[in-house]
């Protein structure tokens, strides 16, 4: 995955987590942070590995969609 393209996804992963719930977001760090709940969720998505973004976006896609529905 090229830089412009990981920007994008983790951009759109901060956007996307902004509108999620207290309890989605911690749900998202149990899944992505590495054990440290008590990170910053924006600090989360920066630390994530590349090869995790395209299912972490499909996550919160999701999410977004079922508290919109």
């Amino acid at each position: 995955m090229n830089k412009e393209i990981q920007e994008f996804a983790r951009t759109t992963l901060k956007e996307g987590l902004s509108l999620c719930t207290d309890a989605q977001q911690l749900l998202f760090k149990y899944m992505y942070a590495g054990g440290d709940l008590e990170m910053d969720i924006n600090d989360v998505v920066d630390n994530m590995s590349e090869d995790k973004l395209d299912h972490a976006m499909y996550q919160v896609k999701n999410t977004l969609e079922k508290n919109n529905g």
